[in-house]
Formats: structure tokens, sequence, C-alpha cells
């Protein structure tokens, strides 16, 4: 197994901005696995960090030089997870005013390894990211989410508003099926990339979905860039058909869309 790279604007990274990277927690980021040396909905990966950029910098990286540095922090792997995060050492807690195009760190890392095939025990928690249309590097509450869940015996957290209107998951969409039907929770959420794969291939109808609606469910499943499609058990005490033909469909699906090359 090698260790992950690690680049700075394409160059080796220095500890001074790693530990400001540690220390200020103001980004975006996108992540995503290589395959045969290309990336499904690498094109969308990469306008969401143009998105994020301007929204968060007022400027955004080339996206030619993202792919060179992509490709310098890969080496010669042809298989690997890659996660791309934005960032600019002009900005502290103390004076966050800088404006311009921020600084990129690439990391490299060996692929992770697929979800369990055993479907997921969800905990639905009342929780709204920050800006959830962003991929922040602000995970805490996020992970405080996962971490009480799995205390209380479950496998992740579900986030849902106060009247129970259900949005994403800790790190990943969630979608449901309605006899032949996908649906789409329609709340304020990150569009992941990978539930844009799968709406190419099947399609599906987002609207408005509550706790009190998963009983007419026949299916539910959750998908990120990590692990296409992997079956939800249950949520609460609401349980699910693991449904394996529907998570082949849903791989099928996700693995019709083409590597695109770095």
């Amino acid at each position: 197994m090698r260790g992950p790279r690690v680049l700075i604007d394409g160059q080796p990274a220095s500890p001074e901005v790693l530990l400001h990277q540690a220390l200020v927690n103001y980004g975006a980021y996108t992540s995503f696995r290589v395959e045969d040396g290309g990336v499904r909905g690498l094109d969308r990966h990469l306008a969401r960090l143009d998105l994020a950029a301007r929204e968060l910098f007022g400027g955004a990286p080339d996206a030619a030089d993202l792919r060179v540095w992509i490709r310098s922090a890969l080496e010669d792997r042809t298989r690997a997870f890659v996660r791309i995060s934005l960032f600019s050492q002009q900005i502290s807690h103390r004076d966050p005013t800088w404006s311009g195009c921020p600084q990129v760190m690439l990391c490299a890392f060996d692929p992770p390894p697929p979800l369990s095939d055993v479907p997921l025990r969800i905990q639905a928690r009342t929780y709204r990211r920050e800006a959830p249309h962003l991929k922040s590097i602000a995970t805490f509450g996020l992970m405080r989410a996962r971490r009480a869940a799995r205390a209380a015996g479950y496998d992740d957290a579900l986030f849902v508003d106060d009247d129970g209107v259900i949005a994403e998951g800790t790190l990943w969409n969630v979608g449901f099926w309605e006899g032949d039907r996908l649906i789409w929770p329609d709340a304020p959420m990150l569009d992941g990339v990978t539930q844009a794969l799968l709406k190419e291939g099947l399609g599906g109808e987002r609207r408005r979905v509550t706790l009190d609606d998963l009983r007419g469910f026949d299916a539910a499943f959750i998908c990120n860039s990590a692990t296409p499609a992997c079956a939800v058990f249950a949520v609460d005490s609401i349980s699910f058909d693991p449904a394996p033909e529907r998570i082949a469909r849903l791989t099928a699906a996700w693995a019709a869309n083409p590597v695109q090359p770095i």
C-alpha cells in the first residue's frame, strides 16, 4: 500500500501550509474515485469546485491546472481516491476579508474499500449543514451526528429538519424506490455527483419526503463518490427490503457513465 501524496498548487505540501489548513476551517472540497486513469463525472466535480471557489473566495483556479495537478499527484497510479480542497492562507479568523483565487490542496490516496454488502441501519437526526449546497470542509456537525448514531447502535445518520423533512446523510445522498419509480428528497442539500450520474441513467422524481412518508416506500439506498449504491435496511424503526436487484440496477446505471480522462 502506497502512502498518500499531498500537493499544494502542484507542489509538495509544506508544514506551514498544512498547519494553516489545520487551524483555519474555511473552504470547500470534492472527492472522487479514479479508475483506469479517469473519473466518472469529472466534469461535474470540476464544475463544483469552480462554483464553490467563486462563492467562497471570489475567484477560481483554472480547470486545466487542476487536471495537471491531479495527474502529478497520481504519479503512475491508475486507481486511487482523490480529494481536492480549496483554501487560502490569506484568510484567517482575525482577518477573513481577502478575495481572489484560492489555493488548492490535492491528495491522492489508495482507493477506499467499498461499503459492506450488509444493508445499513440509519438513525434520523435533526440537523442541517451550514450552506448545504456546498461541500464544505467544516465537518464538525456531521461527524458529531455520525458518532452519536454509532453510539446508539446505528451505522450512520440521516439529516431531517424540525418537521421531519428528509434532506441527506452525513457524507451521502439518499434515495427511495416507490414501486419502479425512483424518488429523491427535495430539501436543502448537496447535489451529489454520484446522485447526478444515477439520474442520468434512471431519472427519478424529486419531491418533499418526510419521515412519515417512509412506510410508503419499498426500498432505500445511499450513494456517494466512494460507493455508487448501498442498501438501507432501516431508518429508525422503519424497515425496508434490501432489494439486491435494485442495488444492482443502480450500480449498472452508475457504471454506464463513461470514465472521463483526466
